[in-house]
């Protein structure tokens, strides 16, 4: 079973930073997207917020990398890794420019994009920018469909709808994927069922263990409704990890122990009918995480 990573430093909301991640940078960054490169890891990911309001950065902070940025430098580093957004808000943006953002990343790094998106939930955010907050899961609906067009093979995509009208306009270059996957996250009744009958995949927030496989059951469910019978990837965030036996307090939900404990663990999600699991590291330092990162894939991965 595949797994990904949620890079550190690029986003650093208090839910899950670690102490080092506040003085890092971009050599940081590098040293973890190269060992989750080498170790074998299906993807790393990049998180998307333009500005966040003084009533939510005690608790999110305002450091967000820009993911498309974030990953195109981190794709001239690595060689086979993919390249995830987890989440991009893309209601925040026009399609085209999203499609050319993403199309070019896609091109550089030689096919290796996976379009996470998401409805968003800073109001203030898209009050700044012009979008519309309140029809969000409307615009999200239609965007899918844009970019569907803006991402295809065609150099000139068309789409009409209720949001977005646009054919007529170029976009060179194209992707190198003839189809780049769009994973849809959140796991709201609305987002659930935009992932069933839109994605190509779903990334789940924050859902335990026991919820999941209501969740899945009722993905299964609308894609035999509506006779979808594609590709479909879905992936889980697990608990924190932490692979061995800690030296200091990782917290009472961080998963520990020993690589076959840990792999009997995650083999859970497999019965469930997750396809991939997205891990996240408790860690004291770069160090310390790179070497987990090592130890996952050599001795855990292969056990999933």
């Amino acid at each position: 079973m595949p797994c990904g990573i949620q890079l550190p430093v690029q986003s650093q909301s208090t839910l899950y930073t670690e102490p080092w991640e506040t003085t890092a940078g971009p050599e940081d960054l590098l040293a973890v997207a190269r060992a989750a490169d080498r170790a074998g890891f299906a993807y790393i990911a990049s998180c998307d917020h333009v500005g966040i309001p003084r009533r939510l950065a005690a608790a999110m902070s305002t450091v967000w990398y820009d993911p498309v940025a974030t990953l195109s430098f981190l794709a001239a580093a690595t060689t086979r890794v993919r390249l995830l957004s987890h989440v991009a808000v893309v209601g925040l943006r026009h399609p085209l420019l999203t499609a050319k953002q993403y199309a070019t990343l896609d091109h550089l790094s030689g096919g290796r994009v996976i379009l996470g998106v998401g409805a968003g939930h800073v109001k203030e955010e898209f009050q700044a920018l012009g979008a519309d907050f309140r029809h969000r899961g409307a615009v999200l609906d239609e965007t899918i469909d844009a970019l569907r067009a803006a991402l295809g093979p065609e150099e000139f995509p068309e789409h009409h709808g209720t949001f977005h009208d646009f054919e007529g306009l170029g976009q060179r270059p194209r992707p190198a994927q003839r189809h780049v996957p769009v994973w849809v996250g959140g796991s709201s009744p609305a987002a659930v069922r935009r992932a069933a009958l839109k994605g190509d995949g779903w990334l789940p927030q924050g859902d335990p263990r026991d919820r999941l496989p209501a969740q899945l059951d009722r993905i299964r469910c609308l894609r035999e409704e509506a006779r979808l019978r594609g590709p479909f990837t879905v992936g889980a965030i697990t608990e924190p990890l932490y692979v061995g036996e800690p030296s200091w307090e990782v917290g009472r939900r961080t998963l520990t122990g020993c690589p076959d404990g840990l792999a009997e663990s995650l083999r859970a999600y497999r019965a469930m009918g997750v396809h991939q699991i997205q891990v996240r590291f408790r860690s004291r330092s770069r160090a310390e995480l790179t070497d987990q990162i090592a130890a996952f894939g050599a001795d855990i991965a292969p056990h999933l």
